[in-house]
């Protein structure tokens, strides 16, 4: 039995853990499943954003090194993602949606493992970025995405949007089309902490992992992890 503790970026992805991911993870054994906010994450005023590399890596570092017997993870937007985090200056548009994610995604886990013993850590550690943020995964259902946030009736604008992309992951991350600006376009009332958790619960943690690849390998790791433990 084991347990996990998943780094996040923001009170939504804390409620995400919470609510929708830890369930599915104490069914396979899972003892405790928590989240924490990077640093001093919850000071912003829930304004988003993440902090600078290096101060998320002493955290990370601290909880790995603290606490022995847990797992660790991370759950962050790669959208703005601050140039200083390991991969993100090489992640360059031109390669694929997957590779950009990989590319990070090792750079972390590389710069993690390289200040612990195999002993102390390498092996409790997984690294997710979320192409291209939280928002992206809830195109997954645009039917329960509009229900979720209480707008049934922008269910053909959502459906519109998902159906230019061949995944939800893949909805597009400049400041103009960024999956969450697309949303506030239609609605200027959503507000992720609320309406974000609110539509996951409604579009269920299977059909986002039957729709956001990048999403499900990530679950299929923590799972992995629980058989191994």
């Amino acid at each position: 039995m084991s347990r996990i503790l998943v780094h996040v970026e923001g009170e939504t992805e804390e409620n995400f853990v919470k609510t929708i991911l830890a369930p599915h993870l104490y069914k396979l054994g899972y003892t405790s499943v928590s989240a924490r906010l990077l640093g001093k994450a919850r000071r912003r005023n829930q304004r988003g954003g993440i902090r600078s590399w290096p101060s998320v890596r002493a955290d990370i570092l601290n909880h790995l090194k603290e606490d022995r017997a847990v797992l660790a993870t991370t759950m962050v937007d790669y959208y703005a993602l601050p140039p200083t985090w390991p991969g993100r200056k090489q992640a360059v548009p031109r390669n694929t949606l997957s590779e950009r994610a990989a590319s990070v995604e090792q750079a972390i886990l590389k710069d993690i493992s390289a200040s612990l013993s195999p002993a102390s850590g390498r092996q409790r550690f997984v690294p997710y970025v979320v192409m291209h943020e939280f928002e992206g995964l809830l195109f997954s259902d645009p039917d329960g995405f509009a229900r979720g946030i209480g707008r049934p009736d922008l269910s053909p604008n959502l459906q519109a949007i998902r159906d230019a992309f061949r995944t939800p992951e893949e909805i597009n991350d400049s400041l103009n089309t960024a999956p969450s600006k697309r949303i506030r376009d239609l609605y200027q009332g959503y507000r992720k902490p609320l309406r974000g958790v609110r539509a996951a619960e409604e579009i269920g943690l299977d059909s986002i992992r039957g729709q956001c690849p990048l999403f499900n390998r990530w679950i299929e790791k923590l799972e992995q992890m629980a058989q191994q433990t």
